[in-house]
C-alpha cells in the first residue's frame, strides 16, 4: 500500500510539474510622461498620532516608469526640512490622477512639524512638482487626530 501511495504521489507531482502554467504577472508599462505634474488636492493630514503622521495628496498622473514614490521632507524648522519619509506606489496608466500617501514615523508628541511633498520615479528622477511648506502639530500622548474620511460639514437649520 505504501508503494502504491508513493507511486501515485510521484505521478501527481510529475504531472503537475509538466502541466502547470506559470502565473502571469502583470507589469505596468512605462507611459508617456505628463507635460506638467500638478498637485490637484492637498497635501492634507490624514492622521496624526503623537509618534507618527500620514499625509495624503493627489496629483495628475505623472506617467513615466510605473514605480513611483511619494516623498515628504520635514523637520521642526521650516528652513531645515532635513528628514525624509517616502512610500512606494505603482501608477495605474488608466487613471488620470494618482493619490499618494506617506507615513512619517518617529515623531515627538506635542511638536510642530513643517513639511513639503513631492513625487519621484523609482530611479530618483523628480516628477517636477513640490508643495509649499505646510505645518501640523502632533497631539499629546494617548490622543490622535483623524481627518479621513472627511467629516460632513453641519448644515445650518
Amino acid at each position: 500500500m505504501n508503494r502504491l501511495f508513493l507511486k501515485l504521489a510521484m505521478m501527481l507531482m510529475i504531472g503537475s510539474l509538466l502541466h502547470s502554467t506559470p502565473a502571469a504577472t502583470q507589469v505596468s508599462p512605462t507611459t508617456k510622461k505628463a507635460a506638467r505634474v500638478q498637485i490637484t488636492q492637498g497635501p492634507e493630514m490624514e492622521r496624526i498620532d503623537p509618534d507618527f503622521a500620514i499625509i495624503r495628496w493627489t496629483s495628475n498622473n505623472p506617467g513615466g516608469s510605473p514605480e513611483h514614490y511619494g516623498v515628504v521632507r520635514y523637520g521642526t524648522d521650516p528652513t531645515n526640512l532635513s528628514q525624509t519619509a517616502k512610500s512606494p506606489i505603482r501608477l495605474n496608466p488608466g487613471h488620470s490622477d494618482t493619490i499618494f500617501r506617506v507615513r512619517m514615523p518617529g515623531l515627538k508628541p506635542q511638536t510642530t512639524y513643517y513639511y513639503k511633498v513631492t513625487s519621484i520615479e523609482s530611479n530618483g528622477k523628480s516628477d517636477g512638482v513640490e508643495s509649499p511648506v505646510n505645518q501640523f502639530t502632533t497631539p499629546g500622548p494617548g490622543e490622535r487626530v483623524v481627518n479621513y474620511p472627511p467629516q460632513p460639514v453641519p448644515q445650518p437649520r
